[in-house]
């Protein structure tokens, strides 16, 4: 859909101004929409000259929040290997000396642990499903509004010019992302290696008979730049080799990408500009290593969040009213915190190099798989499953 051209004449009075249309920013528009509030949506679709070969992986809150805007991609019922929504129904983890963790959705009684995502097919329906919201409105500069919600991502200009201190942690890491094709069909099992310090994930597509994976891996900057400059197959190989043809024979179906890893979290998420209120969402607010894969989890919660917060406010009280926006920073930092500080540890765990730390990381992963309560506990969590 075409961004609006500025209008002649007075400018339009907006509610909620949403800088950034990627899936936080386009979810957060939906939901405030839907309770008849005017908002500008500022920012086009993500530029097409690489194919993007990301997967999410969604837990259930993520999952219905997404149904509840009708932006939840659906299988096409004509051709199930083409599906952009996989289910995952197990999830295998190795350590890197026999230590070993498994997850199955019959045991927590799910029909999935997660869902992997498709991120075009997810970006393209979130785009179809603001097209037909007649209250949003796309622009390509942010206007007054009572509210600026910013949803710029990482390297947020906006965050900076407001002074909204963002504290950043660099890992010496980058995560290598690519698409590839396995000899036996992956079975709806999401896998995960955690070995040399590094952490490789290959997370299923194409639906649960499917033979394709999205490729995360976790390794040295030098190493992801050596792979994107070499021949394809160098890295298919090394995926082989590190999975231990678990999924046989792979080949590449997209060229590799990387980008640097970091642990960072603004400081502040709430302040003033000349018009109103401002708030952070998603990564211009907080990044963590994709691990654990809630990245986009934790976004899609800063979104219902705020428009959860909103929704309750006292009649009285304007959308950029700081008190108001403290409810949504208070709810939101405490759960952000304790993820980022999970991601780290677990990342700093397995990349110490100690034989003794090694063989307790690897006895912790076989003790953990045994207990049945707290494992139970905290894949629900993962899930997306208070109780």
């Amino acid at each position: 859909m075409n961004a609006t051209p500025p209008r002649a004449g007075t400018p339009r009075r907006f509610d909620v101004a949403v800088q950034g249309a990627g899936v936080v920013g386009q979810t957060l528009a939906l939901l405030l929409a839907r309770d008849r509030l005017r908002v500008a949506l500022v920012g086009g679709p993500r530029g097409t000259d690489a194919p993007d070969v990301r997967a999410y992986a969604l837990n259930s809150a993520s999952r219905e929040l997404l149904r509840s805007v009708r932006a939840w991609p659906e299988a096409d019922a004509n051709d199930q290997h083409a599906s952009p929504i996989t289910p995952v129904s197990a999830m295998q983890v190795w350590g890197d000396d026999g230590g070993e963790l498994k997850f199955s959705a019959n045991d927590q009684g799910s029909e999935a642990l997660t869902w992997i995502v498709d991120v075009p097919a997810l970006e393209q329906r979130l785009s179809d499903a603001v097209g037909f919201q007649g209250g949003i409105e796309r622009l390509t500069e942010t206007p007054a509004a009572a509210l600026t919600v910013v949803c710029e991502g990482k390297r947020s200009q906006t965050r900076e010019q407001l002074g909204l201190a963002f504290d950043v942690r660099p890992y010496a890491h980058k995560a290598v992302a690519a698409r590839l094709r396995c000899e036996r069909p992956h079975g709806g099992v999401a896998r995960q290696w955690f070995a040399q310090g590094e952490v490789m994930a290959l997370l299923p597509l194409g639906g649960a008979e499917g033979n394709s994976v999205a490729l995360v891996w976790s390794v040295p900057a030098e190493q992801a730049n050596l792979w994107l400059q070499s021949d394809p197959s160098v890295l298919a190989q090394a995926v082989q080799a590190r999975s231990a043809n678990t999924l046989g024979t792979l080949h590449m179906e997209s060229p590799a990408q990387a980008w640097p890893l970091e642990l960072s979290r603004a400081q502040r998420w709430i302040t003033r500009n000349a018009t109103g209120g401002v708030a952070l969402a998603g990564d211009a607010a907080h990044a963590m290593h994709p691990l654990a894969g809630q990245g986009l989890n934790v976004g899609l919660a800063d979104a219902a969040e705020l428009a959860r917060v909103l929704h309750e406010r006292e009649y009285w009280r304007d959308l950029g009213d700081l008190k108001l926006l403290r409810r949504y920073e208070r709810a939101r930092a405490a759960e952000v915190g304790a993820m980022g500080w999970i991601t780290d540890g677990l990342f700093g765990l397995f990349a110490h190099d100690d034989s003794r730390v090694q063989a307790l990381r690897n006895w912790g992963l076989n003790s953990f798989n045994r207990s049945g309560p707290v494992k139970r506990w905290l894949a629900r969590q993962a899930m997306g499953q208070a109780a």
